[in-house]
């Protein structure tokens, strides 16, 4: 059944009614458990996601659950979205093409929720009645095999043509998808599409979706330079009088400014009363700006004690801008412990690994754990071996 991967729905020339016709055919085969002894056979892409939405239990006769998020919700997760930043460039180029008029634009957030949709009014009717809507969650498990919740899913562009659909209400439908990211860090951001009537699919529509969304990422690494540009000319006043290695960051940790030490793009992302360490600076207390963080050596020198409580799972830390508790898993505290036995000379992954798992063949989970617990608890623990900071002074409570 599964066929050769191909990277759009259709290639140029396809009979699209005739395919369309196939593709039923194939779909009622499938979905009554037949097996399929003539036409083209459906791509694996859609074979994947046709056995995942019957695992969930999805009915292909019926219009499966649509219940669109309130408005206000859907206001409050564009005003968070950083898609908002370049709508206008993906409404641009989506919308100012001669065939627009025969399409919708959708772009949905990472939870595949509907942001933004935006086409002719036929179109949008008939979106509605399909529940094709602002506020709606289009992923595979509500609604079946479908674009955006496929796109979702393989973590990859999709584009389905007519019955390739899960749900047969949607069988009159193309869509073409396509995931966004944050350039800074490779976070999904959420998904483009473009849908329309099936038999209106041309091979140049997947062409013009990965058009706009890489013109959309790259816009928003542009506002992203033009934030740290920014961030150092506010920073500059303060910087004027200030001495020694320093590092201006923003929010994410990336650098916008830095002074007395070696060139770096980012470091860990500074929080409030988290110690850091940052080569070159050793350990570091962030210090809030207006719009960022100065990092400088000897804020935190000396200042920090810890307690930690393997009973109630806590990370009890007095630093000297004030205190602060961190909640830890069972297996951060187990690590937490081992890494404090160690003493200055530290522990390997690999040493981790044998006390945690009683072999070596963990390790690389190990340094996940690890990279989990320093990012809640900052430069307490330091990497290269694994050991207690020299600036923290690390006890544990003992139980009752």
């Amino acid at each position: 059944m599964a066929g050769a991967r191909q990277s759009g729905a259709v290639t140029p020339g396809t009979d699209l009614s005739l395919r369309a016709r196939e593709l039923r055919a194939l779909h009622d085969a499938v979905l009554s458990g037949m097996r399929p002894s003539t036409a083209p056979p459906v791509r694996d892409l859609v074979v994947r996601s046709w056995r995942r939405v019957m695992a969930v239990g999805l009915d292909a006769d019926a219009n499966n659950a649509r219940e669109p998020l309130p408005l206000s919700e859907v206001e409050r997760r564009r005003t968070g979205s950083a898609l908002a930043l370049v709508i206008e460039e993906l409404r641009h180029v989506l919308t100012s093409v001669a065939d627009a008029s025969t399409y919708l634009m959708v772009v949905t957030d990472a939870d595949g929720v509907v942001l933004w949709r935006e086409g002719s009014s036929r179109v949008r009717l008939q979106a509605d009645s399909l529940g094709f809507t602002e506020g709606a969650r289009w992923t595979e498990q509500t609604v079946g095999t479908n674009a955006i919740g496929t796109a979702l899913a393989e973590a990859a562009p999709v584009e389905l043509f007519s019955a390739e659909h899960f749900e047969q209400a949607q069988h009159p439908w193309y869509c073409s998808a396509r995931p966004i990211h944050d350039p800074r860090t490779g976070d999904l951001l959420g998904v483009v599409d473009v849908s329309g009537p099936a038999l209106t699919l041309h091979p140049t529509i997947r062409v013009l979706v990965e058009s706009a969304v890489r013109l959309a990422e790259a816009r928003l690494g542009d506002l992203h330079r033009e934030r740290l540009d920014r961030l150092r000319r506010t920073a500059e006043p303060l910087l004027a009088g200030t001495r020694g290695p320093l590092l201006v960051v923003d929010d994410l940790g990336w650098v916008a400014h830095h002074s007395g030490l070696a060139r770096r793009d980012r470091v860990q992302a500074p929080r409030e009363h988290h110690a850091l360490a940052i080569p070159g600076l050793g350990t570091c207390l962030p210090e809030r700006l207006a719009e960022g963080w100065l990092l400088r050596p000897g804020a935190a020198e000396g200042r920090m004690s810890a307690v930690l409580d393997p009973a109630e799972r806590v990370l009890q830390v007095d630093a000297a801008d004030g205190p602060w508790r961190a909640p830890l898993t069972a297996r951060h505290v187990e690590l937490l412990r081992l890494v404090a036995a160690a003493g200055e000379t530290g522990v390997t992954a690999a040493d981790l690994s044998t006390a945690v798992y009683g072999d070596a063949d963990h390790a690389v989970t190990v340094r996940a754990e690890m990279s989990r617990l320093r990012r809640t608890i900052g430069a307490l623990v330091e990497s290269h071996p694994y050991r207690i900071s020299r600036d923290v002074s690390l006890s544990v409570a003992e139980g009752p």
